[in-house]
């Protein structure tokens, strides 16, 4: 069974700084990592892989420096890691992502057929859940979203049966492969890399892969492709600390007068004005 793990790499959301002036990211010197629900479909992956065997892929899309996120796939025993890189692709929106990353599961199956397709629910930075579905329609294959466990796989019959996690409980469903998973953290606990896979991945150098090789129209992809683009990119402003009113333990009746009175002064409560 061969399975194809889509990647992002995303900044350290606990380093992410913003220039006040520009109202822009600061990336110079800001770390990255894979995005944390996509490490959680690499382990699903590798753990199918050691069960039915086969071979795991991983690709990712953005500049030469991504390379270092596919190396850290490549630590916990992925087979293959592929970097989709080129200036056609810069500042694809999630539609046009969806088209690149579509065009490179394509070529991959012409060497290796596709059984399966997983990604993390979403990534941290943009948080639209959109991409898995966006490649699953684009490939014509199944989706579910949202795994939270893979009950099995009938190689045989070409069927994996899912459990979807739901606001009110689990989903069970059977489909047939190919298919495309969307994963959450829930799902199972990250291993660690054996000494053998780290080592091969200090030596991996991912191929990158550009546009004319995995082929598509040039108008899908990067800004010629994306119909959504971000004009500007601003934090909240900041807002006052809160005020505590003091001795409500000692005497809850008196704070409960001095809360009222301040609210009633900011036309909060009673009076003209007031919120009804």
């Amino acid at each position: 069974m061969h399975s194809v793990v889509l990647i992002k790499q995303v900044p350290d959301t606990t380093e992410v700084r913003m220039d006040p002036k520009t109202g822009t990211l600061i990336r110079t010197g800001v770390p990255s990592i894979v995005n944390p629900y996509d490490v959680h479909a690499l382990e699903e992956a590798l753990a199918l892989r050691d069960k039915y065997g086969g071979r795991v892929t991983v690709v990712t899309m953005g500049p030469p420096q991504a390379k270092e996120a596919l190396r850290k796939c490549i630590s916990f025993g992925a087979d293959e890691a592929i970097l989709l890189t080129d200036r056609a692709f810069a500042g694809s929106d999630t539609l046009s992502t969806s088209y690149i990353l579509t065009q490179a599961v394509k070529k991959i199956s012409e060497q290796h057929p596709v059984d399966l397709v997983l990604a993390g629910k979403q990534a941290i930075d943009g948080d639209t859940a959109q991409v898995g579905p966006g490649v699953a329609t684009r490939l014509g294959f199944e989706q579910l979203t949202y795994v939270v466990k893979v009950e099995g796989v009938d190689l045989e019959k070409k069927e994996i049966t899912v459990h979807r996690l739901l606001e009110e409980g689990r989903e069970v469903i059977k489909t047939k492969l190919p298919a495309l998973l969307t994963v959450v953290k829930e799902a199972n606990s990250i291993r660690y890399g054996s000494l053998p896979h780290v080592m091969r991945a200090v030596r991996y150098d991912p191929p990158g892969w550009n546009q004319a090789f995995i082929g598509g129209d040039l108008t899908k992809m990067g800004l010629k492709g994306s119909p959504t683009n971000v004009k500007r990119i601003f934090p909240p402003p900041t807002r006052a600390p809160g005020e505590i009113i003091p001795g409500g333990k000692e005497d809850p009746a008196a704070a409960a007068a001095l809360l009222v009175d301040k609210l009633t002064a900011r036309g909060a409560v009673g009076g003209k004005g007031a919120a009804q």
